[in-house]
């Protein structure tokens, strides 16, 4: 009988992410969770939310500076680095040979760019869904592509 991988399958969005294995049984569980500090939190209090300001040394009038990057968007791709960061420090100890990420496509895309290479061979795909907020029971009915069905101890 062939030997079952030891997947992990990190459900993220930019905010929240979720590390889920299969149990004893084959069915997924939730293992550990981690929120982005700057999820709720307003642009302003991320950083300055009024654009900087310039005058033509001709004139008196004030022009305002477009900001150049969306604070709350730098902080999404900051949380995809640290979800990153966990998977390559899990790695390190031999915790997965099987990885599967399930993302929306930027938020994806940065998990997989800042990954090890030691981490990325063991990725054996990604789904585009935001499944964050999905509890355990309903999750093997959208990964049944990448995850078998649960064992169960059937009798006759």
């Amino acid at each position: 009988m062939p030997k079952r991988s030891n997947l992990v399958i990190m459900l993220a969005d930019g905010e929240h992410a979720r590390l889920v294995r299969r149990d004893a049984h084959g069915v997924l569980r939730t293992e550990q969770t981690f929120d982005s500090i700057a999820a709720h939190k307003r642009s302003g209090d991320l950083g300055t939310d009024a654009p900087g300001a310039s005058f033509h040394s001709d004139a008196t009038a004030h022009h305002a500076f477009t900001p150049r990057h969306d604070l709350h968007e730098l902080e999404k791709a900051q949380f995809a680095r640290f979800v990153a960061q966990q998977l390559n420090g899990m790695e390190g100890k031999g915790a997965f040979d099987a990885l599967l990420i399930v993302a929306l496509p930027d938020t994806a895309a940065a998990i997989e760019s800042a990954l090890s290479g030691a981490v990325k061979t063991t990725l054996r795909g990604t789904v585009n869904k935001d499944l964050v907020k999905t509890v355990d029971d309903q999750l093997a009915a959208h990964l049944s592509p990448w995850v078998s069905a649960p064992t169960r101890n059937v009798r006759p």
